[in-house]
């Protein structure tokens, strides 16, 4: 899934390409068409998808912005506004082309289902293969709460603070801290990944409980997991399997983990060992983290 650095990605390449922009019409693929008829509530959420249609065609794009892993599309048309929420779930990819066939992997351009056809006669295609990304139409944030409950983003003043004070409260000060900073209440951002490689680079195990963490071993994990989220974005994201910029490109992020996905730990050579946390594979050195 991608996670904060890669969401961060795809919205600056985004801006350049849409902002400004008004889209003239609508194309969604018949796969969607028919699981919403089936009352499946696939990618486009909440609304038919007629209505979906219906309400962009004509709006200008005016910002491009990331909220957590969520990319927020913000909407104008005479004095209208509204907000156009996409998250790209397991496998989602926004692509900027000319035509769908432009799309570089095929395994993306099977999977085009909402193609906005904008002014200058580009598209602005999102692809998902898995189909568990999303597309929420809103007059504004607040029309879908849980998008309010969201931690502050991790390079804010005061984010550290708020992970403090959420780490120590009844609901999480018994969790493993694994669980805890992917926790998207808690952290904004911070997934499977990244929460992976600070630990690593903090010694810590996944398991440990929260309540065992020093409060000054857990503001340097949060400064440990900003830094790793900064040298991510720095380097384009991590492609471990779906990511994709909107011109296909892959990051570079992969290139530098150093414990998710090993078999044997960089520091001290032995074989890692892995756990369920979450839900989640969690990789880490028997040795090294404690």
């Amino acid at each position: 899934m991608p996670e904060l650095p890669e969401v961060e990605g795809v919205v600056r390449a985004l801006q350049p390409v849409s902002i400004g922009q008004t889209i003239q019409s609508v194309t969604v693929s018949e796969t969607v068409i028919e699981s919403k008829q089936l009352g499946k509530e696939t990618i486009i959420k909440g609304i038919p998808v007629e209505e979906f249609a219906e309400q962009l065609v004509g709006m200008t794009i005016s910002e491009v912005t990331r909220r957590s892993k969520y990319i927020y599309f913000q909407l104008m048309k005479d004095e209208k506004t509204c907000l156009l929420v996409s998250h790209l779930g397991m496998s989602g990819a926004w692509f900027s082309v000319e035509t769908v066939d432009q799309i570089p992997e095929a395994k993306f351009r099977n999977h085009a289902h909402v193609i906005l056809t904008l002014g200058n006669g580009r598209l602005l295609v999102y692809s998902d293969i898995r189909r568990f990304g999303e597309l929420r139409l809103l007059g504004c944030e607040s029309d879908h709460p849980s998008l309010l409950k969201m931690a502050p983003e991790p390079f804010d003043e005061g984010a550290c603070e708020y992970f403090l004070s959420m780490a120590a409260t009844p609901k999480y000060h018994k969790k493993p801290i694994k669980e805890v900073i992917m926790d998207g209440h808690v952290i904004s951002g911070c997934g499977n990944i990244y929460a992976t490689e600070a630990l690593f680079k903090m010694g810590l195990h996944p398991a440990r409980t929260a309540d065992r963490i020093s409060e000054k071993k857990k503001k340097e994990l949060f400064r440990v997991i900003v830094d790793v989220l900064q040298e991510s974005i720095d380097a384009g994201g991590s492609s471990i399997s779906d990511y994709r910029n909107i011109n296909g490109q892959a990051g570079t992020m992969q290139d530098r983990l150093k414990m998710y996905g090993r078999k044997t730990c960089p520091d001290c050579g032995k074989e890692t060992k892995s756990m369920k946390i979450a839900g989640r594979t969690s990789v880490y050195c028997p040795a090294c983290q404690k």
